[in-house]
């Protein structure tokens, strides 16, 4: 009975390995990856909307437009739109006194920041208002000030979907707060650095995301509770890569609290979830259809946002792999007291169950070397066991039905 308990703890811990493997692949590749964008010759040319859905976000609001107004670009070439999404606050007049154009909107049926982006780029369109590109950007964020001139740039050159960093607004906040840093550093920043060098799609990430205007002409924004998940996976099949610029950096305040941030989580987990049963099939037959046509640059660019889908949250992914170990650990001493069981198996899981858990080791630590975090962050590190706990709880909700949410605007701090 014991051996086939360890060959199950074997076949488990190699998928698991699988999974940590594809992560140290990308690692490697992100230690060669460009991490600053080549300024461009001459002055600026491409003309930015930027596109602001806010519901009540009067508080947070008035430090976005002040930061967009600071920006090192000529103010001439880009125009800020604020959308007040079902506001029942002063957020329009204050997106109005902070020198935006404001747009009302008020929906019962259709609420959410999907719902909202459509409507204002329809009409945005209609308005015929004169436009190279479109940035979108939540309204709780700040940008770097060379955010615009990055992107320039990076247009200039013909890249068509740009996802800029999207990091932290000050991580030491709380120690939930940190931990959110630490993913966002290697899913955010780590991943995206290796898929550049080894040919994959950054991903979009809700914020900071700037689109050519016939990207978005072509495609209609998705109104999914994960809109920018299924953006990005519309874009993919279509023969589209979103590109990474490191230096373009947007910062967006985080719930403090594990509890603020249970719809925000929820929200992700769901739509994380809904996305991998409708796209993983899709994007590996169309990954094999390419291999068949020696297309190995599109197979692996399908392969590999398959593969994003595929690999669960770090921390669910971490959780599986402590107890995994654990038990190896456990059967190791048994094998060593009882002649009976298999001690080369045994042996076989406990190294094996090592190399995935170290294996995550270097992941989260050259993560957190890239973005250079501070010393509160790895002090940080010592509360991940409650936080992975947390979320392997949240995510068995999700993944049976337990826990569901629709949009519902994240609690403000």
């Amino acid at each position: 009975m014991l051996d086939w308990i360890q060959l199950f703890l074997l076949l488990f811990q190699a998928a698991l390995a699988v999974l940590v493997v594809y992560l140290l692949l990308l690692t490697a590749a992100a230690w060669r990856a460009a991490r600053q964008t080549p300024a461009r010759s001459g002055e600026p040319t491409n003309r930015f909307l930027i596109l602001v859905p806010a519901h009540n976000e009067e508080r947070l609001l008035p430090d976005t437009l002040a930061n967009l107004r600071q920006l090192d670009y000529p103010q001439s070439l880009y125009a800020v739109h604020v959308v007040a999404d079902n506001c029942t606050d002063q957020t329009a007049v204050i997106a109005q006194q902070g020198g935006a154009v404001v747009h009302e909107r008020f929906n019962d049926d259709q609420r959410g920041k999907g719902f909202a982006l459509q409507w204002l780029l329809q009409r945005l369109w209609h308005m015929n208002e004169p436009h190279d590109a479109v940035l979108i950007l939540d309204a709780d964020s700040v940008i770097s000030s060379n955010f615009l001139r990055v992107m320039d740039a990076r247009l200039a050159r013909g890249e068509r979907v740009i996802q800029a960093y999207y990091a932290v607004r000050n991580p030491a906040q709380s120690w939930s707060v940190s931990l959110r840093y630490v993913a966002l550093a290697v899913l955010h920043y780590l991943r995206p650095l290796g898929r550049m060098v080894l040919g994959g799609s950054t991903g979009l990430k809700g914020n900071g995301m700037v689109f050519t205007a016939d990207i978005l002409k072509k495609h209609e924004w998705s109104a999914s509770v994960t809109e920018d998940l299924e953006y990005h996976m519309t874009l993919v099949l279509a023969g589209e890569r979103v590109m990474f610029a490191p230096d373009a950096i947007v910062e967006a305040e985080m719930p403090d609290t594990l509890t603020g941030s249970q719809t925000q989580n929820t929200r992700w987990e769901q739509g994380r979830l809904e996305m991998a049963r409708r796209y993983v099939p899709s994007l590996l037959r169309a990954a094999g259809s390419a291999i068949k046509q020696k297309e190995y640059g599109r197979a692996y660019l399908l392969f590999d946002a398959a593969m994003e889908h595929i690999i669960p949250p770090f921390s669910l992914l971490t959780g599986l792999s402590g107890l995994a170990f654990a038990a190896a650990l456990v059967l190791f001493f048994i094998a060593r007291n009882n002649p009976a069981v298999n001690n080369s198996l045994a042996i076989v899981n406990l190294l094996l169950g090592t190399a995935v858990f170290l294996g995550q080791i270097i992941y989260i630590f050259y993560g957190l070397y890239l973005v250079k975090a501070p010393a509160q962050i790895y002090k940080a590190l010592l509360y991940a066991p409650a936080f992975v706990i947390w979320k392997i709880i949240l995510y068995m909700k999700v993944m049976f039905g337990r826990e569901t949410q629709g949009w519902v605007r994240t609690a403000r701090n």
